[in-house]
């Protein structure tokens, strides 16, 4: 099988803003708060849009085709991850997403652990990662009943290039001003414990989960998972940085300059989303140009391909590891 490109769901949540249109992202709304680059949750599906299967929806064509997936994803009942891009115009709520035992008993999906990748930060922008020091669960519902939450949760400045690991049980919320990348579970499951008060597309103040916060919220702080330094790859220019591995999926990060070969697993899938630079992939005699943006998918056995950019680009690569 050869690469496809992906066409991704877009979402007009209120926060969103404009700048995903410069990466290729099409909606009819008037903001676009989220792009679902790969998708086969039922509330946003990706459509291939290349090849002998354009058209067809992502999780129609792995139905007829469960060998694209690979080896690793014999473990899951469903398909495991969704990739998104995310515009924060606005503060996000602060949120917490349950693991995948309170979230199967009591949402009927999975929990959701993630990971954001900062294209790009205004200055000054910030996120919401956890708590500041350890709270009772009687001091975290004080903090919400009185409007005191941001007294009590950590503030970490962000720029462009940061990597966050957010595990199932952590509260958090994006700040404005932030472009970012999510690799996440196939979940859409959030327990919003504070939203500004504002109000949805219905006039009316957005619904607030706080019992079930309560019951998942992890109290103790928490770090974001330390990161390898980059490396080069041998014989190129390319510097490659393991960002995650957890049970849910690896996302590794490629510096390209110039050229390199790139050896898709015969175990996984790959999902490669560009979010900065140009350039070309080759594969099975088919060249797919990159830009930003460009979401593509590599069946698990793809033959190698070759990765061009004279200029630079850099691209994140998802697969399921073992």
């Amino acid at each position: 099988m050869t690469p496809f490109y992906l066409k991704a769901p877009c979402k007009d949540y209120l926060w969103g803003g404009d700048r995903l249109r410069a990466y290729g992202k099409q909606s009819d709304a008037a903001v676009i708060a989220e792009s679902w680059e790969l998708s086969c949750h039922p509330d946003g599906e990706s459509v291939i849009a290349s090849g002998a299967y354009a058209g067809m929806t992502l999780t129609a064509f792995l139905a007829q085709h469960p060998e694209a997936l690979g080896e690793n994803c014999r473990r899951f009942d469903r398909f495991p991850v969704l990739i998104k891009m995310i515009d924060a115009d606005k503060d996000l709520s602060v949120q917490v997403h349950p693991d995948d035992a309170y979230a199967l008993a009591h949402e009927g999906e999975l929990g959701k652990t993630e990971m954001w990748y900062v294209i790009d930060a205004a200055p000054g922008a910030e996120l919401i990662y956890g708590f500041a020091h350890e709270v009772t669960q009687e001091a975290f519902r004080h903090a919400i009943e009185t409007n005191t939450l941001g007294d009590i949760v950590r503030h970490v400045p962000v720029q462009k290039g940061d990597v966050f690991f957010i595990p199932s049980g952590t509260l958090h919320a994006i700040g404005k001003g932030l472009l970012i990348a999510e690799v996440q579970e196939n979940s859409n499951t959030t327990y919003r414990v504070y939203d500004y008060g504002r109000v949805g597309k219905d006039g009316r103040p957005r619904e607030l989960h706080v019992e079930k916060a309560l019951a998942v919220t992890h109290l103790t702080p928490t770090e974001p998972r330390a990161l390898l330094s980059p490396s080069t790859l041998p014989l190129t220019n390319t510097r490659y940085q393991l960002l995650a591995d957890c049970a849910y999926f690896t996302a590794m990060r490629f510096d390209v300059l110039r050229h390199f070969s790139l050896t898709p697993s015969t175990a996984s899938f790959g999902h490669i989303l560009v979010t900065e630079g140009e350039g070309t992939l080759t594969s099975e005699g088919e060249t797919f140009p990159l830009r930003p943006g460009t979401s593509l998918f590599l069946p698990a056995g793809t033959a190698p391909a070759e990765v061009f950019s004279e200029a630079g680009c850099t691209l994140l690569m998802t697969q399921i590891g073992p």
